[in-house]
């Protein structure tokens, strides 16, 4: 009786789990609200459909080759396929379409239930080449300041126009990047760089870090086309890079953007990262912590090692994320800081650091929404073979086991909610395949009880109790259903592992019901016998 008793309890509470896991309630999610992303109470919905079911967006993708050529460009897609599809997988979006068009050299994702059209592309698109760089301390942009201005002058580059923003701007500039008393030889050259007024210098104010000067963001595209000038480039320090910083900061009435002097040799590239994962810090705030390799690791604490007090900066697709100074030699883990950024775009950089970089840049040549790949006529069809196929599993067990038939089909409830139950705990999205998937493991988990009932008769045919040919019965079918059942579950597994989309959604369906089956069929079943023996303890037949 003890035995029966906790037997009992474990279904009671299978089915509170499941019912738990099943039942919509509300959670803060990121929801569109008149065109706007927001953070908003929103219910949620356990079991989410998919692309041939609800629609979704689609998306179309190709080489971008605007800035450079790519020489062989299928070899090329399709290793770009390989992180796109790592990185959508992560993004947590179920049942996804990523795949080349044969024939062309592009890419279409598919992305069931997503709105977000924003975020989703910034995944897919963004490059991710990451990149551990030092900041310049020799002053090399300062030395070559008075040729640039002369090559601006000579070659008329950018605007004529003459300095206006006076004398109270250019002392509120320096009054916030200038440091104190102590550091007079760094005021001092500051001021040697701002004193020319030339058409270049006078657009650049040094800040109080090495190798970190500042531009006035409207200012910016007129530097940027000085920095794009052959002869410019051409009169830059050696062994030096100018890059863009992330952030900006507020001077005078005015916003100001960083221009960084880095060392053109990075110490260490984002192929190192092995994992990556957002967090919130109180005193930093938003930040990626990074894990690196034991070869990368090694590299990048030997290089930090030879760096100790200078600043490194985190330069991800050529925009500087921070410029931290370096205290002591860094292993394996670090962090980039967001600078202010929110959450889900730091989950959404930590996506695609795992994932890796693109091998080559893509564009966007087409983004729209879509319906469900399949008519409404066609999923009532679908839904009703389902029904009609339950039905007829019910009316046969029923109709040839009798009473074993009743307490089977009791068991097969319990199995439906722990299936559903167990599909949402995956996160599974509902397809047709995956509908299919899950009316197939019907019939294997009354599979199950053919086997263990048969069983049963053949020991009440050879005289045996009732009690006695029901415990012979599941003793001995046991090993033929674990046989069954684990060959089902290989095939599922392989399917699973080498299969995409809605080959996936199957197997997981497939993998679900098998687990609900085993416990229902077995133990739940076996539980119903026992209540029944219970009440009944001087049955001497069994309808069966």
């Amino acid at each position: 009786m003890s035995n029966l008793k906790y037997r009992i309890i474990t279904i009671v509470a299978l089915v509170l789990a499941s019912i738990w896991t099943l039942f919509p309630r509300t959670t803060v999610e990121r929801v569109k609200r008149n065109g706007v992303f927001v953070y908003d109470t929103v219910k949620r919905i356990p079991l989410k459909r998919g692309l041939d079911l609800q629609g979704g967006m689609h998306l179309t993708l190709e080489i971008d080759e605007s800035k450079q050529a790519v020489a062989n460009k299928s070899d090329a897609l399709d290793r770009a396929l390989k992180v796109v599809r790592t990185r959508i997988d992560e993004f947590g979006v179920s049942e996804p379409v990523v795949q080349k068009i044969t024939g062309s050299n592009r890419l279409i994702v598919e992305l069931p239930g997503i709105d977000d059209q924003q975020r989703a592309t910034d995944v897919v698109q963004k490059a991710a080449f990451l990149q551990f760089q030092i900041t310049d301390k020799t002053g090399a942009l300062d030395k070559v300041v008075p040729r640039l201005d002369g090559i601006v002058k000579e070659r008329k580059l950018g605007k004529t126009v003459p300095d206006v923003r006076g004398d109270s701007a250019k002392q509120g500039i320096k009054s916030l990047f200038t440091p104190g008393a102590d550091t007079s030889k760094k005021n001092a050259a500051a001021d040697s760089a701002t004193a020319t007024n030339g058409p270049f210098s006078k657009l650049v104010v040094p800040s109080q870090l090495p190798g970190m000067y500042y531009v006035a963001t409207t200012d910016q595209a007129e530097i940027e086309s000085y920095l794009a000038n052959p002869d410019i480039q051409a009169a830059l320090p050696p062994g030096k890079q100018l890059k863009w910083g992330s952030d900006s900061v507020s001077s005078g009435g005015r916003t100001m953007r960083p221009l960084y002097v880095l060392d053109s040799r990075p110490i260490i590239t984002g192929e190192s990262v092995t994992d990556a994962k957002p967090n919130s810090i109180p005193t930093e705030g938003v930040v990626v912590e990074f894990q690196l390799s034991n070869e990368g690791g090694r590299k990048f604490k030997n290089e930090t090692a030879k760096h100790v007090n200078d600043y490194m900066a985190i330069v991800l697709d050529d925009r500087v994320m921070s410029a931290p100074v370096i205290r002591s030699a860094i292993g394996s883990r670090g962090q980039i800081t967001m600078g202010g950024g929110s959450l889900a775009a730091a989950q959404d950089l930590a996506i695609v650091l795992r994932a890796g970089a693109l091998p080559v840049p893509l564009k966007i040549v087409e983004i729209r929404n879509i319906g469900a790949s399949l008519g409404q006529d066609s999923v009532n069809k679908g839904i009703l073979a389902g029904v009609i196929a339950i039905a007829l599993v019910v009316i046969i067990m029923i109709g040839y086991y009798r009473f074993a038939g009743v307490l089977a089909v009791c068991g097969l409830t319990l199995y439906l909610l722990y299936t559903l139950a167990a599909l949402s705990g995956f996160g599974a999205v509902l397809t047709l395949p995956g509908l299919a998937g899950f009316v197939l493991s019907i019939g294997i988990a009354v599979d199950a009880n053919v086997l263990i009932f048969e069983r049963i008769r053949e020991e009440l045919v050879h005289g045996k109790s009732v009690r006695t040919a029901i415990d012979e019965g599941f003793r001995h079918a046991m090993s033929a259903i674990v046989d069954s059942n684990v060959s089902t579950a290989l095939t599922a597994v392989v399917l699973y592992q080498y299969g995409t989309g809605p080959v996936k959604g199957f197997a997981v369906t497939l993998l679900a019901g098998i687990a609900a089956s085993m416990v229902s069929s077995i133990f739940v079943v076996r539980t119903f016998f026992l209540i029944w023996l219970n009440r009944n303890r001087a049955a001497e037949t069994l309808s069966i």
